[in-house]
Formats: C-alpha cells, structure tokens, sequence
C-alpha cells in the first residue's frame, strides 16, 4: 500500500494508481475508487456487498469503507437490519471541492449520520494516530460481536487544496496558518494507518 502510494513498481497498481486505484484480492482489500465515495454505493440499491459476503462466508470478519462524502439511506438501512459487519469511515477535513461543510450541511458531525438507523458513531481527530487506532478498534470489536455497522468519523486538518488543481482559495491565508500551527502534528492524515485485522 505504502509502495502505491509513494508512486513504486511494488505497488497494487505499480505505482501509477495512487490512493484512489489500491485493490488487494488476497489480502481481503477492496479499496479505493477512481470516483471519491463510489465504493460505498456502487450498487444503489443492495447493500454493503463485501459486508454481506463478510458475514455470510467468514472469509474476514470486518468490512471497512472510507468515505468523503454522505452514505447512501439504504445502505444504512439495511446494514443495520441485517447487522452487517461494516465499519463507514467517513474523513471530514470540512470542506467539499471549495465548499465548508458548515455552508452545506445542517449536521456537520457526521458520525451522527446513523442515528435515524440506530446506528452509532464517533467522532475522532483524524490527525492523532493513537486516537485513530483506539476508535478503530473500538468500532471493530463492535461488529466482531455482531452488533451491526458502526460510523467513524475522522476528522483531518487541511493545510492545502485538494488537488494540483485547486488553489484553495476559498480559504483565508489566517486560517490556513492557524491550522498549520495549531494542528498539523503532521504533514498527513493519521486515516490510512488504521485498518482493521
């Protein structure tokens, strides 16, 4: 994974998918997706499928999907219903492509997503590696004893725009700086050092 996203020949895609193109058939891994999000709801209408196939063949026992943005209604529905062993990553670094989610969202805490599905979640600095990793587990000991999905919301700073090219400049310079200062322990998200075992 790390080969991949450093651009390396050893990694899943040699080097030239990057975050968004890492697939694993034989570690269990079914990761990113050329379109920010698509993986949760690639099949609108059925359910979490590798959480399906989690619980129905115990090929690996917890289903984890990172996401940017919302989870689809009937996802959520049915994965509480049927108590699927799915983990919603959700990384919320506050904006979309050039919009604050306080501008878009009436709920801008988003672990609270579940709660019309009984679904619970937490809310957990995206930037703080061992506060990723206790809430991580958490989560997963929760599906592990078959209580259904669990939302974990990561919550990164952004220092900088999306892209090469998005200049941020919905940004003000202050706040960027605060952020730089005041938060950034890191030059990245603590997200991708947690996975479930």
């Amino acid at each position: 994974m790390m080969a991949e996203l450093t651009g390396r020949h050893g990694g899943y895609s040699k080097g030239k998918g990057g975050s968004m193109h890492m697939f694993s058939k034989e570690k269990n891994f079914f990761g990113g997706h050329g379109i920010v999000g698509a993986q949760v709801s690639l099949e609108p209408v059925s359910p979490s499928p590798t959480a399906i196939a989690a619980m129905i063949l115990s090929a690996w026992p917890i289903s984890a999907t990172a996401r940017r943005t919302r989870a689809r209604s009937t996802k959520l529905q049915y994965a509480e219903l049927w108590k699927l062993p799915v983990i919603y990553v959700i990384e919320n670094n506050r904006y979309a492509m050039g919009t604050s989610v306080t501008r878009s969202s009436a709920q801008t805490d988003f672990s609270k997503r579940g709660i019309s599905f009984n679904i619970p979640g937490e809310q957990v600095d995206g930037m703080d590696v061992r506060a990723v990793k206790a809430a991580g587990d958490k989560a997963v000991q929760w599906c592990r004893e078959g209580k259904g999905p669990f939302i974990l919301e990561c919550r990164p700073t952004a220092n900088r725009g999306h892209s090469m090219s998005d200049p941020a400049k919905y940004r003000t310079r202050e706040e960027v700086d605060k952020v730089r200062h005041d938060q950034d322990r890191s030059s990245r998200s603590a997200i991708g050092c947690w996975r479930p075992r």
